[in-house]
């Protein structure tokens, strides 16, 4: 693939957290939150970020934004590395890279009217010259995401979840970026504004050209935006790709006990459900080989061994699995 087809691109990324025990706080190990993973997303797709909770997958986006500081590993953003750059050149960038944030009653200033909250990031990167074009570029920015100007003066605690995360859109749009993460941006929110909410999103992308890493636990409002489709266990991402074909020859044993567990409308149906016996292991001990294995039905004496590989097994179809070889 050209490289300019690639907007991000991961190289070997990871995020350690230590643990720290005693009086003097030694550190006595690490939470291997991110443990050498490896993507990209290309101009105006959406990748879908899976897994269950706590797998990694808000951390990947944070420390792809540089929210959070990578431990190792290169983040790619057109043609430039991002670990590379002072904190003066990582602040203009990021009015290319902005993010929407799960929760639409915590992340936004209670202090703060709605003209504040979106007007904010066109302040930081000076990008209005005075206040009526400032009021008019707001205005403008809240209308694209079906709110209007009455709402302008308003505080947070006045809408609802919906609108608070249309608001949430909204600040992220205002900069005009080219790529945004969406960090569970409707878990939060019932399901029928959910929808309301991904078809927005849907629509501000083909409108402004937008590029989304779209992070969830729900494979079903994955499988309605995404492009592409990757699937994290324990800090690892275990499969990736196009997303009809992650639904129809899914490869590694937890994309098939994911999939098995999304419940289907139709009660006379029969679906075999994989259940996975255990719970997840904690991040700070990881299992030798593949991470998944104590908990695998089909694992071998390989898997706990060593490590799989993460390939291609052909039309961009990748995957970590011991029993694909």
């Amino acid at each position: 693939m050209a490289a300019e087809e690639k907007l991000l691109e991961i190289k070997n990324l990871k995020k350690y957290f230590p643990v720290k025990a005693g009086v003097f706080r030694r550190t006595v190990g690490y939470v291997k939150a991110v443990d050498d993973i490896s993507f990209f997303i290309k101009n105006g797709e959406t990748l879908g970020l899976v897994g269950e909770s706590g797998c990694g997958k808000s951390t990947t986006g944070r420390t792809i934004l540089r929210l959070l500081e990578a431990t190792s590993g290169e983040i790619w953003f057109e043609g430039r590395n991002l670990l590379d750059l002072n904190k003066r050149e990582m602040r203009s960038m990021r009015k290319e890279m902005q993010i929407i944030f799960q929760d639409p009653y915590a992340s936004l200033n209670p202090r703060m009217t709605v003209e504040g909250i979106v007007g904010e990031p066109l302040d930081i990167h000076n990008l209005v010259s005075n206040k009526k074009e400032r009021r008019e570029k707001v205005k403008q920015i809240l209308k694209s995401v079906g709110l209007s100007e009455e709402h302008m003066k308003r505080y947070p605690h006045e809408f609802s979840g919906g609108q608070r995360q249309r608001i949430g859109v909204a600040r992220a749009l205002a900069v005009d970026p080219s790529l945004i993460i969406s960090d569970e941006p409707v878990s939060a929110l019932d399901v029928s504004i959910q929808a309301q909410v991904i078809n927005l999103m849907q629509d501000l992308q083909a409108e402004y050209g937008l590029t989304y890493l779209f992070i969830a636990h729900d494979l079903s409002v994955v499988k309605h935006i995404s492009d592409r489709i990757a699937v994290m266990y324990l800090g690892k991402i275990v499969e990736l790709c196009e997303k009809r074909e992650l639904f129809k020859n899914p490869m590694h044993p937890y994309t098939q006990s994911l999939l098995s567990a999304i419940p289907i409308a139709d009660p006379t149906a029969k679906k075999d459900r994989i259940i996975l016996e255990g719970d997840v292991p904690s991040p700070v001990d990881p299992p030798s080989g593949c991470r998944f294995h104590p908990r695998c039905p089909r694992a071998m004496d390989i898997c706990s061994e060593k490590e799989p590989e993460f390939k291609d097994y052909g039309d961009e179809h990748f995957a970590a699995c011991h029993l694909l070889d």
